[in-house]
């Protein structure tokens, strides 16, 4: 079995000289001709309903305000612009490698970046989250949405294939928003708490409803194409706020569009990953929705995940990231639990049940991979995938 264990990646100058030209401007890495070969990478294996060498672990944004290093290099930057800037999303997605040994780096991005790039008039505001301009609440609005170019995510493009350079056998996550979420933040203008503007919309005008999550679909998938092709080797789609909305709700409204998404990259080779939170009344129509690996929130016991979901679908998750807070004894014990309740799956990625709070202490985290990577692996039996 090859080592899976994360390689170290070189320092920053290295990557200042291998990315810039002589006048110190950003130039276009060569595309990548081949997938790196990482079979026996833990978090591969286990997406796929295989046996892992050990548990893999990762974090959701584990890239960012937590790690001193990260605010280090953030200072004074606005968020899209560290998202549109190759060589220092590069570092940024590394440091949680560096610093932890997780099995995976996620690239370091928003899901409203694809929304920016195709011209949506937005900023991501600190203290708030992403605040549209204009919000989108006709059919006139949602026939004036712009497509995305490929070409207007070139800087994302760029940083994969820094990061496949730098990661050695450390496999790269790519992401986007789904449909729902992309729609919300549109349609509410920002973020909401109960999302009555987009509730309203998909009840009362269901055609244009459904228009725009068409259009968000083609551009999501837009996005996470150009991801593929500069050689992430998996893909999470995020669903943050499918958690506010019934089961038929989501069946009827959103199900077809994250469906649609999904089922188009069932050729790009990669696993993939859904997430939501709030989603454990969602988790079996997720899993229709085509995914490699279900992510689940704390709410929900992973073995009890494992029944709604079914067989044939790995799961991923779901330590509460305010527990980190709790003191090493209970931290300790809630791993332990969640990785003997992971073996009901058919295939476990250890995560915690939503995003790294700001506060965490960095160390608490590293304890936690060390200690996940201590644990036994699901014993062997016959896994089913669809």
């Amino acid at each position: 079995m090859a080592d899976a264990s994360p390689a170290r990646p070189r320092g920053r100058a290295d990557r200042v000289t291998a990315a810039c030209d002589d006048g110190g401007e950003m130039t276009n890495a060569a595309p990548v001709s081949a997938r790196r070969d990482l079979t026996q990478a833990p978090l591969l294996v286990a997406a796929r309903g295989g046996a892992p060498s050990h548990v893999p672990v990762w974090f959701m944004r584990q890239a960012g305000r937590s790690l001193p290093e990260y605010r280090e290099v953030r200072a004074g930057v606005p968020m899209l612009q560290a998202c549109f800037t190759p060589e220092l999303a590069c570092e940024v997605t590394l440091q949680p490698v560096r610093r932890h040994g997780v099995d995976a780096a996620i690239l370091f991005s928003d899901i409203v970046v694809p929304l920016a790039a195709a011209g949506v008039d937005l900023d991501i505001v600190p203290g708030t989250g992403p605040v549209v301009a204009d919000p989108v609440r006709s059919a006139a609005d949602v026939a004036a949405l712009p497509a995305l170019d490929p070409a207007q995510v070139e800087p994302v493009a760029q940083a994969v294939r820094l990061l496949v350079g730098e990661l050695g056998q450390t496999p790269l996550i790519g992401f986007a928003g789904a449909p729902f979420t992309l729609a919300s933040y549109l349609v509410e203008g920002g973020p909401s708490r109960h999302h009555e503007r987009t509730k309203a919309l998909m009840h009362s005008d269901p055609e244009t409803w459904h228009a725009l999550l068409d259009h968000l679909a083609g551009l999501t998938l837009e996005f996470l194409r150009v991801q593929v092709a500069a050689g992430v080797d998996a893909l999470q789609l995020f669903d943050s706020w499918a958690g506010a909305l019934s089961e038929a709700d989501y069946r009827r409204f959103v199900l077809p569009h994250s469906r649609r998404v999904l089922s188009g990259l069932a050729d790009a080779g990669v696993p993939l990953i859904h997430f939501g939170v709030g989603t454990g009344e969602l988790l079996g129509a997720m899993r229709e929705a085509g995914a490699d690996v279900v992510g689940v929130d704390w709410r929900v016991p992973l073995d009890e995940a494992a029944r709604r979901v079914g067989p044939g679908v790995a799961l991923q998750g779901n330590l509460d990231p305010a527990l980190l807070f709790a003191g090493w004894d209970v931290v300790e014990a809630e791993v332990r639990r969640i990785v003997e309740q992971g073996h009901a799956a058919d295939g476990h990625i250890f995560n915690l049940g939503h995003g790294v709070m700001p506060e965490t202490d960095p160390a608490v985290l590293t304890r936690v991979v060390e200690l996940v990577h201590s644990l036994p692996v699901a014993p062997e039996r016959e896994r089913v995938r669809s």
